[in-house]
């Protein structure tokens, strides 16, 4: 039997006050058919006779493949105890943690992680965790804004194309203007800056996955009294220098490679951490560590004042929705694999980066890799990239994000290797690109493959 929480005498004194005669008035300019259609939904099931449907269904799945796909999203080891952990129904929640008397156990994972946060970037506060890395970077942007009074946003072409136009949108309703600063070419030019810019942004590593120096950009940005904004691969941050380091004053991005699953492209979570002389201006939920009424260490929100639940037309940010299952899913992964695990997935995905590369090269082919980069590096190819990545998709093989044209590369390619490529796997794909037309030995295949693909 359905639960209505109504009664009829709730549901007279609605319709009266609206002036409907009964419920189905209310619906009267929708198509008789449409209100009640017949819904072909077939008997229930057993669990056995279920179970066996959903295999039937899994079935006609593919597997998957040696994966070299990147561009904001990648495949990392995660140990089983992340996954195991993070499905307790006490952190399975949309409950925000407003009360902290019922909250200790998730107002404690989640200051754990601000905690690891705050470690990895070098900065001192972290909020509690965002959409994603590209609205992440937004509101860094626009806290930055507010910070400085000023109105320019200076912006590297290397930072992601998607996070790009995020920042566009946030700034619509700003008098605010954008300038976009190219790269020379795999790397930002470190620009002149005038007294009106509020910050500069760059990604680190880059969209086409190559070291930016950071140093030199937060010198030109101090210099002109703006902040600086590094839109940062946290599990990278393991290898590399921490934003704090070389004096950024904002770190944010996305977490997904710190211990989510790529999960057809979200959801994962947003972060970000900044210096202390920021915190009023902080978006987002804060935990903080106090002691409870008998003296005890506890936890709970703070400095609520700077948020939409407490004052709406004040507040920093109206970031809501709640990605705590997605960043304490992180904490958990981090915690597992500890320091030096973390480090030893950076540094396989480094090594591996390159020993792609390098086979490449023996094979004939010419990667763009001849500045440093993280785990991603470019390609040019003959065929019209989408083109390719369906034909090596056909030969089991997941490569190919498009790099776009603004880079000035014509075809080319972004690969990414993480700590999970075998040489098998590295194999595969120059095999399968070399199928596809895209070896020296096959010169002018590339047109072929366009065509056959394109009728």
């Amino acid at each position: 039997m359905r639960y209505i929480p109504h009664t009829a005498e709730d549901v007279a004194r609605a319709l009266a006050k609206v002036g409907a005669p009964s419920i189905d008035s209310l619906f009267a300019d929708l198509p008789e058919a449409l209100r009640d259609p017949p819904i072909d939904i077939p008997a229930g099931m057993d669990e056995a006779a279920l179970m066996a449907h959903l295999r039937s269904l899994a079935a006609k799945n593919s597997s998957g493949g040696p994966d070299f796909l990147g561009g904001g999203a990648r495949r990392h080891f995660m140990p089983s105890v992340t996954a195991h952990l993070a499905m307790q129904s006490e952190f399975v929640t949309a409950y925000t943690p407003y009360q902290p008397e019922v909250a200790q156990g998730l107002l404690q994972a989640t200051f754990e992680y601000q905690t690891m946060m705050a470690e990895l970037t070098g900065l001192p506060v972290s909020n509690a965790s965002m959409y994603d890395g590209a609205s992440a970077v937004a509101e860094a942007v626009l806290l930055a804004i507010r910070q400085t009074g000023r109105d320019r946003v200076v912006i590297s072409r290397g930072v992601h194309p998607e996070t790009r136009a995020v920042v566009a949108t946030y700034l619509t309703a700003l008098d605010a203007v954008v300038d976009v600063v190219d790269l020379d070419p795999h790397a930002t030019s470190v620009p002149d800056l005038g007294a009106d810019v509020a910050c500069v942004v760059a990604q680190q590593p880059n969209f086409l996955g190559y070291l930016e120096d950071m140093a030199s950009l937060t010198a030109a940005a101090h210099a002109a009294g703006a902040l600086m904004v590094a839109a940062v691969d946290p599990l990278s941050l393991a290898v590399l220098a921490p934003p704090g380091e070389y004096g950024a004053d904002i770190a944010a991005g996305d977490g997904q490679t710190l211990g989510n699953a790529v999960n057809f492209g979200g959801p994962a979570f947003g972060f970000m951490v900044v210096g202390e002389e920021l915190i009023r201006q902080f978006p987002g939920r804060l935990v903080g560590q106090t002691v409870d009424v008998d003296g005890k260490r506890a936890f709970v929100l703070t400095l609520q004042a700077r948020e939409q639940h407490i004052r709406r037309s004040k507040a920093k940010s109206n970031i809501c929705s709640n990605h705590q299952l997605t960043a304490v899913m992180a904490a958990i992964n981090v915690a597992a694999l500890g320091p030096e695990g973390l480090r030893d997935l950076a540094l396989g995905s480094v090594a591996n980066a390159h020993e792609l590369a390098g086979a490449l090269r023996a094979a004939g082919f010419e990667p763009e890799d001849g500045r440093r980069y993280f785990n991603e590096f470019v390609l040019r190819v003959r065929a019209e990239p989408a083109a390719l990545r369906s034909a090596l998709a056909a030969h089991g093989v997941h490569a190919g994000v498009a790099v776009p044209a603004e880079y000035g590369f014509g075809n080319a390619v972004l690969l990414s290797a993480t700590e999970r490529v075998t040489p098998a796997d590295v194999a595969a794909l120059v095999a399968a690109l070399t199928a596809c037309g895209e070896g020296p030995a096959a010169a002018g295949a590339g047109a072929r493959l366009e065509a056959s693909v394109h009728g």
